[in-house]
């Protein structure tokens, strides 16, 4: 705004100083099909000037495109319509309307001025007034290059144009009060003063830098003419919301001590000084850089303090948020630096003396974290102890364990096993190799082991039906590679009598809103008068074996899989489970038997029961034992009453069958008749 008077004043100086070497006559008329005075340059330009009934002169200007580079204008419209006279001090004084059209921002569309020349002082002084805004300019008429200014209330938008010559961002609320002294050099603009803030916004192309309601002041220092341009801030915040790259801050009422020098060229932004300071939240000094599209190129942060919970609610939820972890109840001191390049991490530490953390949803949640990390991508560094007394992943909550680091040559490794109990069992880790700058899908290596693992609490804590055993296993590696886990070795389930082997194991996005989860499934000799018993399912007895391999899981819900159950060495089925299985399969009974001969007895014996389904997208494929006329063969009896249970639904809508098992499981299958 500004520059913005400046230049206005250098135009009307021109036209005063022309005025003043030859006094008009009515009816005096100037056209010009261009004219350049510094830093601007105005065409087809008329002047009209005629006596005014009240004395003085009438002066009519219009230009058909001002172009101010400094100020980033482009094509814009002027038209003045003043009056010029002499007051009793001998000084000219013109007043009138002030219209410009397509200035950035609307600035000045409907103004008015009042300029001032006072030969005497050497002194020009323009005030620009529209609504509540105010520009008040003071130039020596010996140096038009430089300018006093004072803005009260100046919307901030009219400020766009001046920002588009160092950022690609636009501003899109908020005001602003400022005292400045600005000097035009060749090339740019060099200005410095105080200001302070209300409502302020801006946004980027991209929207990775933004801005809302943002209050505050200080002083600045900016200069466009030398190089990149360049800014120097010293101020405080308060309120509002800001965005930067992957960090949002929701800035408290109380003031935010901000400081930093940043330059920018081509859209790019390079903070090279940063200093943030909240009193009760977090105090930050670093460096920061953006490329043009908005996307954070480096950060480097010196250091970095952060008092929990308010600094997560502050500077951390969104960021968190990106991750899966969502509404985290957070306490605790931490201390970090961090040194992140345009080719990657480089180095991290962080030390604590005690944290505790945990997500809404029971993803992660760890108690009394202390120690810490320190890792760099070459040499060696301090070996560091991280402990804590719990911690839990996906509600299962490990016990206590310390563990102890080195860093050497990019890799970070644990110097001991670790050893935590789980729900009456312990989790091993024997070894883990951490390179954070390695190549996607080399980042990580280790092996664990689980053992004794009481099925019971597990399927307690998971929300699943109680069912005895034990769960144990060996992880012999698992590699990272974006936001994929991919886990070699497999887990051993001892439930029912029998085994349930999984591998195969990957899952991605663990912590985000749709975590896929893959694997394959083999069970051996499972009881299933056990597995019946628990699942209220009705009584099967003998062995179960199969497999469900292709298991796709996308926030813990199955979308596909290849099925098969079978159970080949003979046993005895329930009334009650026959009614289920039928039900199930969408079938009945064959061989006639008759409902009520059905009733007469509790239990039927049975050669071979085989049940196979594979589910893409929402439809299951249905299919038994062995095919038959008009379906499928799921129970083959054996002895009398001979029973056959046939299923003919080949197609079944996956959400149908839950409901049906569902039903079979609360006791509400339909009674076969």
């Amino acid at each position: 705004m500004g520059a913005l008077s400046s230049r206005l004043s250098w135009v009307l100086s021109l036209v005063v100083s022309v005025l003043l070497a030859a006094p008009a006559h009515a009816g005096a008329s100037l056209t010009a099909k261009a004219l350049t005075v510094p830093g601007a340059t105005l065409q087809q330009l008329t002047l009209a000037v005629t006596p005014a009934d009240t004395g003085g002169l009438r002066l009519q200007l219009d230009a058909a495109r001002a172009d101010v580079p400094a100020m980033g204008w482009r094509r814009v419209g002027l038209h003045l319509d003043a009056l010029l006279q002499r007051d009793p001090q001998g000084r000219w004084v013109l007043d009138g309307p002030l219209q410009l059209l397509r200035a950035p921002g609307a600035a000045l569309s409907d103004a008015t001025i009042s300029l001032q020349v006072d030969q005497a002082a050497n002194t020009l002084l323009v005030d620009l007034r529209q609504g509540k805004a105010r520009a008040t300019t003071a130039v020596p008429l010996d140096q038009p290059t430089h300018a006093q200014i004072e803005l009260k209330n100046l919307p901030f938008g009219w400020l766009q144009g001046l920002i588009g010559t160092v950022w690609s961002g636009r501003a899109t609320g908020g005001r602003v009060n400022a005292l400045v002294a600005l000097d035009r050099r060749t090339d740019g603009i060099q200005a410095s003063g105080q200001f302070d803030l209300s409502a302020l916004g801006f946004d980027s192309p991209t929207g990775k830098l933004a801005a809302q309601g943002l209050g505050g002041g200080g002083r600045f220092t900016l200069n466009t003419a030398d190089g990149p341009a360049s800014i120097n801030l010293e101020s405080t915040l308060r309120g509002g919301e800001l965005l930067l790259g992957p960090i949002y801050a929701n800035l408290p009422d109380h003031a935010v001590q901000l400081s930093l020098d940043a330059q920018a060229r081509g859209g790019a932004i390079t903070v090279s000084r940063l200093r943030v300071g909240d009193p009760d939240a977090m105090q930050l000094r670093g460096a920061i850089a953006f490329n043009a599209k908005g996307d954070l190129a480096s950060l480097n942060l010196s250091q970095l303090q952060l008092s929990l919970p308010m600094a997560y609610q502050r500077y951390g939820r969104a960021w968190l948020a990106t991750y899966g972890l969502r509404d985290m109840t957070a306490r605790g001191q931490l201390s970090a630096t961090l040194d992140l390049r345009e080719d990657g991490l480089h180095a991290f530490d962080f030390d604590t003396d005690g944290v505790d953390l945990a997500d809404a949803d029971g993803r992660l949640a760890v108690v009394g974290l202390r120690g810490g990390l320190d890792w760099s991508r070459s040499g060696r560094r301090q070996a560091t102890n991280l402990s804590w007394q719990s911690l839990g992943l996906y509600r299962l909550m490990h016990g206590s364990a310390t563990s102890h680091w080195q860093s050497e040559n990019g890799v970070l490794s644990l110097q001991q096993p670790v050893s935590m109990s789980l729900l009456g069992g312990q989790v091993r880790i024997s070894d883990l190799d951490w390179a954070p700058a390695a190549a996607k899908g080399q980042r990580l290596d280790t092996s664990m082991a689980v053992s004794g693992v009481d099925m019971a609490a597990f399927s307690r804590t998971m929300g699943w039906p109680q069912f005895p055993g034990t769960l144990g296993g060996a992880i012999t590696g698992l590699s990272v590679s974006g936001d994929r886990v991919v886990l070699t070795g497999g887990l051993s389930l001892n439930v029912f009598g029998g085994f349930v082997d999984i591998t195969g194991l990957a899952l991605q996005q663990p912590f985000g809103d749709n975590p896929v989860l893959a694997g394959d499934i083999a069970l051996r000799q499972l009881d299933l008068g056990a597995i019946t018993s628990v699942f209220d399912f009705g009584s099967i007895t003998g062995p179960l074996d199969g497999h469900v391999n292709g298991l796709r899981l996308v926030n813990w819900q199955p979308v596909a899989f290849d099925a098969q159950l079978l159970a080949s060495q003979g046993g005895r089925i329930s009334q009650r489970a026959v009614n289920n299985l039928t039900s199930v399969g969408g079938g009945g009974v064959a061989a006639g038997l008759q409902g009520a001969v059905l009733k007469l007895f509790k239990t039927f014996g049975y050669d071979r029961i085989g049940l196979n389904c594979r589910l893409q997208g929402s439809v299951c494929h249905m299919s038994g034992l062995e095919p038959t006329a008009d379906g499928y063969t799921i129970v083959d009896g054996s002895g009398l009453p001979h029973l056959n249970v046939i299923g003919h639904q080949a197609e079944v809508d996956w959400p149908t069958l839950i409901r049906r098992l569902k039903a079979a499981i609360d006791g509400n299958a339909p009674v076969v008749r």
